[in-house]
């Protein structure tokens, strides 16, 4: 990197006439340098740096642009299949950054972040602005947020009214103003208390190195926050929430009917895992007194956990991809959980049954159903989501046949091994 001394049109001359060593002159400049003197360059040179630079390097390079002059880059580049794979990456890359900057709210859709801004260099001149000014106008029907970076890194805006007051050959580094900003990664709770918090008609949307990711009006937000859904009853029961009271018979079903025929499936694989220990039943009949509270106590720690999980996705705290450290806390809270009921389980059952042997199997098997219960509640509901489907409504059966079948798969097999 060139020293912070040396001018920018200095490291663009030195680069222009060094073309042995101009592609490793470029790259050795950061991202934002690399912004600011690109437009520096003859098209002869801008043409070669385009051609010659490591895909990994332009990629860095084209996203600190804004998406118009991205575009236009683009274009210039002749080989189409680098061409293509650059334009990918910068969708992909794009779209799981706006995704997940929209976690703040559960209603919040992509079309929320806008991208009508063009970015500038600092020492661009008023000149220049209104040369891209127009050529976004022309381009996509609307005038343009002026933002302003410097060394790649958002500084503020100039807003219109001084755009048309000043010189033609005056700098955008003169007439710049703050704009209030929040990082796409930042805590949800911090996103909307700035978001309710400023005073001003949009934010800026920056990336972890403090380039421009897009930008949202205020107005459009704080709309979402305003009518922001509660949990629905009828999301935890399986009703689709268009249902109401006076509904027709007919409609009724309409609403309920494939739940309940999906849930009837995974009852027979529950009652499946049952029938394979037959003849431990029936030899040991107690068991079946005692599968109802294995069953029921997966049941209701799952429940637990699944509330836990469908408030965190409505509240945007949690993803499918960021899932590890929650999924991994539930399953720990399932174990801590069950060695407590777990060992009221196994002197309760020791007691009443007089047998001790039996007291640990009904005790174990309280342990692993609730890291089970624990498990799959934090998973499921996240997996649900990830594929298009409500959590709540859907995540419950699944996560019932996974501790029914696991959780009297242990208890019968461990009940096989000792009692048996």
């Amino acid at each position: 990197m060139k020293s912070s001394t040396t001018s920018i049109a200095d490291i663009a001359h030195d680069i222009s006439y060094h073309a042995k060593e101009r592609i490793k002159k470029f790259t050795s400049l950061s991202a934002g340098q690399q912004v600011e003197v690109f437009n520096l360059f003859s098209p002869h040179v801008q043409q070669t740096l385009l051609e010659g630079v490591p895909l990994k390097i332009l990629l860095t390079f084209i996203s600190h642009l804004d998406l118009g002059e991205a575009e236009r880059v683009l274009a210039r580049i002749k080989n189409k299949q680098r061409r293509r794979r650059i334009a990918l990456l910068l969708q992909e890359d794009l779209k799981e950054k706006a995704e997940y900057f929209l976690r703040f709210s559960p209603r919040a859709e992509f079309n929320l972040l806008s991208f009508n801004y063009i970015l500038l260099p600092s020492n661009a001149t008023i000149s220049r602005v209104a040369e891209a000014i127009d050529h976004h106008h022309k381009e996509t029907g609307r005038f343009p947020e002026v933002l302003v970076q410097e060394k790649g890194v958002c500084v503020g805006e100039v807003p219109a009214g001084t755009l048309v007051r000043e010189r033609n050959n005056s700098t955008l580094k003169k007439h710049v103003i703050p704009v209030v900003s929040v990082h796409y990664q930042d805590d949800v709770k911090e996103i909307r208390k700035v978001f309710k918090k400023s005073n001003k008609h949009k934010i800026v949307v920056l990336d972890t190195d403090d380039s421009v990711v897009g930008i949202i009006y205020s107005d459009d937000v704080l709309k979402l926050f305003k009518d922001d859904p509660a949990e629905s009853l009828y999301d935890f029961a399986g009703v689709d929430d268009a249902e109401h009271v006076d509904d027709t018979v007919l409609s009724k079903v309409e609403h309920r009917y494939k739940w309940l025929l999906i849930n009837l499936g995974t009852g027979f694989l529950a009652a499946y895992v049952v029938s394979l220990f037959e003849n431990t039943i029936n030899e040991y009949v107690l068991l079946a007194v005692y599968m109802p509270i294995v069953a029921g106590m997966g049941g209701n720690a799952a429940t637990q956990t699944l509330a836990v999980m469908v408030r965190a996705i409505a509240m945007g705290e949690v993803s499918l991809k960021h899932a590890k450290n929650a999924v991994r806390r539930e399953a720990g809270a399932g174990l801590l959980n069950g060695f407590i009921v777990g060992v009221v389980v196994a002197f309760s059952a020791s007691f009443l049954n007089h047998s001790p042997l039996f007291g640990v199997v009904v005790g174990v098997s309280m342990v692993v159903n609730l890291v089970i219960a624990g498990f799959f509640g934090a998973l499921i509901p996240l997996i649900m989501k990830s594929l298009g489907k409500d959590p709540a409504t859907s995540a419950t059966i699944f996560i019932t046949t996974a501790t029914d079948i696991f959780g009297f798969f242990t208890f019968l097999g461990l009940a096989t091994l000792l009692l048996v």
